[in-house]
């Protein structure tokens, strides 16, 4: 039995199990490892269709899909709030502690 690629894996828990792959990436955004985000992101780009599906449902250049989920890439807020979109998911904004004893005076 040929083993499978872990994003390949990955995507296909994720694809099974939503709330998992949700669960995951608010934990990522709660640590802010970038790279990290990026690894799910792909693996549920797989998950959803792969980078042409995405990028259509998204509106983006397949080209600059790849190269946004690259290690390297560095997401404009617009294209990150497209990908997930395409995915049925959004960003939302959560305060860390108290916000009312943080805002500015």
């Amino acid at each position: 039995m040929r083993s499978k690629p872990h994003d390949e894996a990955m995507a296909e828990i994720y694809a099974n199990d939503p709330a998992l792959a949700l669960n995951v990436i608010n934990g990522i955004l709660e640590d802010g490892d970038h790279g990290e985000l990026l690894i799910v992101l792909r693996q549920l780009t797989q998950a959803f269709g792969g980078v042409q599906a995405v990028a259509k449902q998204a509106h983006l250049n397949p080209t600059q899909l790849y190269r946004t989920l690259s290690p390297k890439g560095n997401p404009a807020l617009s294209s990150l709030t497209a990908i997930l979109r395409a995915m049925g998911l959004r960003l939302a904004i959560q305060p860390l502690g108290s916000f009312a004893s943080t805002q500015a005076r």
